[in-house]
């Protein structure tokens, strides 16, 4: 028997019900564990062969991520391929705090204008072209230029804060109330105090 179209509503309703009600607990369960690398394919070893020292510790996020360009890498040219190899080589080598850092400039340049990213590319092209030995000088003359950066003026951005001055007592002065002022020591050569004229 056909089911009539007043049923069928129900059904929809009554599904799109239970998945509301069941939404915090799926939310809570992690949707994809990404696989260890002895896991993977033999075809995708291949690919992420870079990864393999630590596939295992990486987040599933990340491993997911590797994963999806895993995928896309037989569709791409050979010069796309081997682009992805040197930048996996290259991540590899960098330490966490160059990832992070990494990571923000990625993001930053992810919040740029179309502009602005399209002038990246384009520089980035003309960086590929170069010969390594170019390569090479120019990495080595960005990380000169860094380690001679002078660092921060320290109190930059910050409210001057004026320092405290606490004189020192001169020797057979009278002690003075806290919060008083000291005159400075006469620049005359010492002579014998004289008394002070009484007071009328």
């Amino acid at each position: 028997m056909a089911e009539t179209p007043l049923a069928a509503g129900r059904r929809i309703v009554a599904a799109i019900i239970l998945a509301g009600a069941m939404a915090p607990a799926i939310a809570a369960v992690p949707l994809i564990i990404a696989p260890n690398w002895a896991a993977l394919t033999p075809q995708k070893q291949e690919i992420l062969a870079p990864l393999a020292g630590e596939w295992n510790q990486l987040e599933s996020w990340r491993k997911q991520k590797w994963l999806e360009i895993a995928d896309r890498y037989p569709r791409l040219t050979p010069e796309e391929q081997q682009r992805v190899q040197r930048r996996m080589k290259a991540w590899v080598k960098l330490t966490p705090e160059e990832r992070r850092a990494a990571r923000a400039q990625y993001k930053k340049l992810q919040q740029g204008s179309p502009e602005q990213r399209e002038t990246l590319k384009q520089k980035w092209s003309e960086y590929q072209t170069l010969p390594e030995e170019e390569k090479e000088r120019l990495k080595q003359s960005a990380a000169r230029s860094t380690a001679n950066k002078p660092s921060p003026r320290p109190g930059v951005g910050h409210p001057a804060v004026k320092p405290t001055v606490v004189p020192l007592p001169t020797l057979g002065a009278t002690p003075q109330p806290p919060g008083s002022v000291i005159s400075p020591a006469p620049s005359a050569p010492l002579t014998p105090a004289t008394p002070p004229a009484p007071a009328q």
